[in-house]
């Protein structure tokens, strides 16, 4: 037997640590990132989203999230094996090589921008600014302390694409509002998850929005979950949403209040649960919007 042969057991472990890197057994990023399309999508098209936009608009946000997970294990390959929650990870540990994440990122960038090519010239000439909001943003947290934001405008990209890709036209007054609302939410939750890194990240020396507001966190939190909801108000006004609509924005002020419950000592697994609860609120917004053109 060859030496040199490549075992399929090797293979497939290879495989499985591609599939951590890129977050493939953690689809709360995902989640995240694909509600803030979702809600635009289904406004942009009166309820009744083209298929195949739908789907290749999918398919983008899982290919941008798992890119975005690359490069940031790489940017990060140098800080994740000093911070407990991410020390396990596979270029942490040296299952993976840099060259190797950088590699995956390359193909996923890549695959996406072929996806995209499938839409409208629009849409094509959209996706280049969110290309490069996604790869710059692993690199924000040494330069200044809202990476937060920067992560916001990279995950809200989706929603100016998502109007282009259904009606080939340039984003209307509400898609901007949509936009600003995911910039606004992922602002809130990537601050709690922050807040679970924060003792590390002062170690290592990276900077976060839970760094800069400091004791204040939870009434900025506060501030900023006030200005998502009166943003999702005047989504709902400009996209004439009514009654059903109106009511997921109640469940979903429900969700933030309780997260606001989670965060109140600090604790590293309670602000990581809020983070984790985030994913029912964007759930909420969606299922009030989809109610609204349903039952109209």
């Amino acid at each position: 037997m060859d030496k040199h042969a490549v075992s399929p057991a090797w293979k497939l472990n290879k495989l499985w640590q591609y599939a951590l890197l890129i977050r493939l057994n953690r689809p709360i990023g995902m989640l995240l990132l694909l509600w803030p399309m979702l809600w635009a999508l289904w406004i942009a098209a009166d309820g009744v989203p083209d298929a195949r936009v739908l789907c290749i608009m999918i398919a983008g946000v899982i290919l941008m999230r798992s890119a975005g997970c690359a490069i940031n294990d790489f940017a990060d390959r140098d800080l994740d094996p000093h911070v407990e929650r991410t020390r396990d990870r596979p270029l942490a540990r040296g299952a993976i090589a840099p060259r190797e994440a950088l590699g995956v990122f390359i193909t996923l960038i890549l695959a996406a921008f072929l996806l995209v090519c499938l839409t409208n010239p629009l849409t094509v000439l959209l996706s280049v600014p969110g290309a490069a909001l996604a790869a710059s943003y692993p690199f924000m947290k040494r330069i200044h302390y809202l990476p937060q934001v920067h992560l916001g405008a990279a995950f809200g990209w989706a929603v100016p694409m998502a109007f282009t890709a259904q009606t080939g036209a340039p984003p209307p007054p509400v898609a901007w509002l949509v936009f600003i609302a995911a910039v606004l939410w992922a602002s809130v939750y990537d601050t709690m998850y922050a807040m679970a890194d924060r003792d590390d990240d002062l170690k290592v020396g990276v900077k976060s929005t839970a760094i800069l507001f400091g004791d204040a966190d939870r009434a900025i939190i506060g501030i900023i979950q006030l200005l998502l909801m009166l943003d999702l108000i005047l989504i709902g006004r400009q996209a004439g949403l009514g009654f059903y609509y109106s009511l997921g924005l109640c469940v979903a002020t429900g969700f933030a209040l309780y997260q606001q419950v989670l965060i109140a000592g600090r604790q590293r697994a309670r602000c990581f649960r809020a983070f984790l609860n985030n994913n029912w609120f964007g759930l909420a917004v969606f299922a009030g919007i989809v109610a609204n053109y349903q039952f109209r």
